[in-house]
């Protein structure tokens, strides 16, 4: 059974939250805050996984540790990750697959992608920074 100090303490909290004005999302002339990129590259058969987070607007930023070379990159294939430039070179054909995806927003579009690469190299090729992390 509770107390009737505790009852009348969730109350007023309850109402006090309610009489806060809220702030307006997306007023007039503010810019929206870009929710960004999660990237992810695992490997085979989810063994190891790292993540990290890209924002690309207004400027690049987040813990990517290349941030303003994978939004070049991104902006260069307008958003597609299957037309990233990459880093066109030979690699080996050892098979040691890598998976990477993307989920966020890119130019205010939800976006989400998830490809298998045979190895590092063949991500790397193909992508250029924007898994280098």
């Amino acid at each position: 059974m509770r107390s009737p100090a505790t009852v009348t303490a969730v109350v007023l909290l309850a109402l006090a939250g309610a009489a806060l004005p809220a702030r307006a999302a997306g007023a007039p002339g503010e810019p929206k805050p870009s929710k960004g990129l999660f990237l992810t590259v695992s490997g085979s058969s989810s063994t190891w996984m790292r993540g990290v987070l890209l924002r690309c607007a207004p400027d690049p930023s987040g813990p990517h540790p290349d941030a303003a070379g994978a939004c070049a990159a991104l902006g260069a294939a307008n958003g597609d990750f299957d037309k990233l430039p990459g880093n066109p070179r030979a690699c080996t054909k050892q098979y040691e697959p890598v998976t990477v995806s993307a989920a966020g927003t890119w130019g205010g579009v939800p976006t989400a992608w998830r490809k298998t690469y045979p190895n590092a190299c063949v991500l790397d090729t193909a992508t250029g920074p924007v898994f280098r992390f």
